[in-house]
């Protein structure tokens, strides 16, 4: 229909045009529209492509990999348990040995047994050149131990033996912290040994009864000479 038709009035032409241009305008939003999705259908599908693309690179750089079983791993889990020997063990170890005696006869069973020490008595010695910062660590449980052994069912001699051997060991391995296990019993016979031997023992630069939590006055720690040129020791190293 012509613009110049006479037969529709001004305002029916301009009502016309509107029409025409909202139609027009709406055409424009649905192509508009239809872009807009098919722009977003073939990213997804370039997206999709891409994952496919990439889990099967994977499948193959993993063809041939076993998982791993339980048992092969390592475990990394620290073990701070501390050891302690037997007694009975390490006095045949000494007297087995020979080579020690001579050192275990200079520790008297008489000289520790005329100065007797009541069962529940706090031991504590150290020579007069050792810091007192040092002798209050040992006295306050702070300084670890190598090794303890425990002397409970000993006779004097077994006990002596076993010791003299532990004092040894530590001394190889260039450790200069042990524990001793005498307890207390009705006469406390082994607790007055232990501290008569021990304070005629050449390599021991103090002794305390452990802290309260640790056994108390049943056993103490020993704090003996680090031997840094020990010939045994650097070998090990």
């Amino acid at each position: 229909m012509s613009k110049h038709d006479t037969s529709l009035s001004k305002s029916q032409l301009d009502l016309l045009k509107q029409f025409k241009k909202q139609i027009h305008n709406d055409s424009d939003r649905t192509d508009s529209h239809a872009q807009t999705k098919s722009k977003a259908q073939k990213n997804n599908s370039a997206d999709t492509q891409t994952i496919e693309d990439e889990s099967l690179l994977f499948s193959k750089a993993m063809q041939g990999v076993e998982k791993i079983k339980d048992h092969n791993i390592a475990q990394t889990e620290k073990t701070t348990k501390q050891k302690k020997v037997d007694a009975q063990t390490l006095a045949k170890r000494m007297a087995a040995e020979g080579s020690e005696i001579a050192e275990g006869e200079a520790l008297s069973d008489m000289q520790a047994l005329l100065n007797p020490v009541a069962s529940q008595a706090f031991l504590s010695y150290r020579i007069t050149t050792l810091q007192h910062r040092i002798f209050e660590d040992l006295k306050a449980g702070k300084m670890r131990w190598f090794e303890a052994v425990d002397l409970h069912g000993c006779t004097i001699e077994q006990a002596r033996r076993a010791v003299l051997e532990l004092l040894q060991i530590a001394k190889e391995n260039n450790q200069n912290v042990v524990k001793i296990v005498h307890g207390k019993g009705k006469d406390g016979v082994l607790k007055t040994c232990v501290n008569g031997w021990l304070r005629q023992h050449r390599e021991v630069l103090a002794f305390v009864s452990v802290p309260e939590n640790q056994g108390g006055t049943g056993a103490v720690l020993v704090l003996l000479k680090r031997a840094e040129k020990n010939p045994k020791y650097d070998a090990q190293k």
